[in-house]
C-alpha cells in the first residue's frame, strides 16, 4: 500500500512539473511569436488609404497568419501642411517598444534604439512576410526591395509638404506620376555600399506614386509591419 501511495505520488508530481515545463514553453514560445513582418503584396501604388488604411492592410495580413490577435501598424511615417500643423506622425512611435521577432522567432530589434542603429537585424534574410518567406531583394526578379516608409533613417517625418517635397505619396493617398515616396531597402543592398545606399528605411525616394513608377524604382508598393502589443 505504502509502495502505491508513494508511485502515485510520483506520478502526480511528474504531472506536474510537466504541466509546468509545458507553460515555461509556451510562454517562451509567447515572447517570441511574431511582430515583424513585410507585406507579402501591397495595395494601389502609394495609395493605402492614409495611414490607417495602411494599419488595417497590417492587421488583415497578420490575421491570415494567425496572428490578429495583436495591434499592427505600418512602419510609416507623414508630412504635416505646414510648420504650425501638429498632425504629422513619426514611424519610429508608431510600432510599440518592442522586441521583435519575424515569422521565424528570430528578433529584430529589442528596441526601438536598436532598430535605428547598426545594431539592428533587419536584413533580406530576416525581413520576411507574414508567412514567413523570403521577400525578393536587388538582383532578383522581380525587384522588390523598396519598402514604402515616408522616413528619414532615424524613422522621424520629413519637414511639410508644401514647401518641401512630398516624401509620403501625399500622405499616402497618391497613385499617379506626382509625388513620391522615400524608400528604404529590407536587404540592405544597393548601388554602393554607402549608407544611404544600403538603408532599411531610407534610401531614395520613388520615381512616382503609381505602380509602375514604383516598379521601376524597385520596389512593389511593399511596407513594414510591426506588432504594437
Amino acid at each position: 500500500m505504502g509502495k502505491m501511495i508513494v508511485r502515485v505520488f510520483c506520478i502526480f508530481a511528474g504531472c506536474l512539473m510537466g504541466f509546468g515545463f509545458a507553460t515555461s514553453v509556451s510562454l517562451a514560445d509567447k515572447g517570441k511569436e511574431m511582430s515583424f513582418f513585410v507585406t507579402s503584396v501591397g495595395l494601389k501604388g502609394g495609395v493605402l488609404g492614409g495611414i490607417e488604411g495602411a494599419d488595417k492592410h497590417c492587421q488583415s495580413l497578420a490575421a491570415s497568419a494567425g496572428a490578429g490577435n495583436r495591434t499592427w501598424h505600418a512602419y510609416l511615417s507623414t508630412q504635416a501642411t505646414s510648420f504650425s500643423d501638429p498632425s504629422a506622425q513619426q514611424a519610429r512611435n508608431r510600432i510599440g517598444k518592442g522586441p521583435w521577432y519575424n515569422a521565424k522567432g528570430v528578433m529584430i530589434a529589442k528596441d526601438v534604439d536598436e532598430l535605428h542603429s547598426e545594431k539592428s537585424n533587419l536584413t533580406k534574410e530576416t525581413a520576411l512576410d507574414e508567412k514567413g518567406r523570403l521577400v525578393n531583394g536587388r538582383g532578383e526578379k522581380p525587384n522588390k526591395h523598396d519598402m514604402l516608409t515616408g522616413s528619414r533613417p532615424d524613422g522621424t517625418n520629413f519637414a511639410p509638404s508644401p514647401p518641401f517635397p512630398d516624401m509620403t505619396c501625399g500622405n499616402w493617398t497618391k497613385d499617379g506620376k506626382e509625388g513620391s515616396a522615400m524608400l528604404g531597402h529590407h536587404d540592405r543592398v544597393g548601388p554602393n555600399n554607402d549608407s544611404w545606399a544600403t538603408s532599411w528605411n531610407s534610401a531614395h525616394p520613388s520615381l512616382g506614386c503609381d505602380p509602375d513608377s514604383l516598379h521601376k524604382t524597385g520596389g512593389d508598393g511593399l511596407f513594414y509591419c510591426f506588432a504594437v502589443e
